[in-house]
């Protein structure tokens, strides 16, 4: 079995996560993508006055409708700082041995794999794929150990759509309209 693992904040999703995770079903012939909210990023923080469980409720509802997108609430069931290396052990745990995973991150990702806890592990345990963005070159150390695929140009970030919220601009086709609903109904991001 071949299942995709697509971190993040998800602070809010957005289409681009969308259509990263629809890209790597794609090419890569998946059986799934499980969409994994963060408790706590070691690498930055989660900005605006939204909870984990703000984030978890989002991503559901932003994949409710495809079948082969799942949501784990394992990072932030777990509590504390998310890695990315005990996320894919318990994924490798769940599956069995014989389940290739596909780790699935954005090219703004790349420059940090250095910083990564136990990134050589990481890597010998996954697929790592880097989606290339507009405008985004992947420079790494380990760039000939990570898959780089090219993905439709959708220049939507997690910032932006926050930003537009706060401005009270609209956010439709930015995000899901529930999760767009949601957002309005919790007040999030003003």
């Amino acid at each position: 079995m071949k299942i995709g693992v697509l971190g993040g904040t998800f602070n809010p999703v957005h289409i681009g996560h969308l259509v990263l995770a629809q890209e790597c079903l794609f090419r890569f012939k998946l059986g799934k993508v499980i969409f994994v909210p963060a408790h706590i990023p070691p690498h930055k923080g989660v900005e605006g006055d939204v909870s984990a469980v703000d984030r978890l409720e989002m991503v559901r509802r932003a994949v409710k409708d495809e079948p082969r997108f799942e949501v784990s609430a394992y990072e932030i069931d777990k509590k504390g700082t998310s890695y990315s290396i005990e996320t894919i052990e318990h994924f490798k745990d769940m599956y069995g041995k014989d389940v290739e995973l596909y780790f699935i991150a954005g090219s703004d990702w790349a420059e940090t794999l250095s910083t990564w806890k136990e990134i050589d592990r990481i890597l010998k345990l996954t697929t790592f794929v880097v989606a290339a963005r507009p405008g985004w070159g992947i420079k790494s150390p380990y760039r000939d150990k990570i898959t780089v695929i090219d993905i439709p140009g959708i220049g939507v970030s997690s910032s932006m759509v926050r930003e537009r919220v706060g401005k009270r601009e609209p956010i439709a086709y930015l995000v899901p309209a529930e999760v767009a609903e949601y957002i309005r109904e919790k007040k999030l991001y003003s």
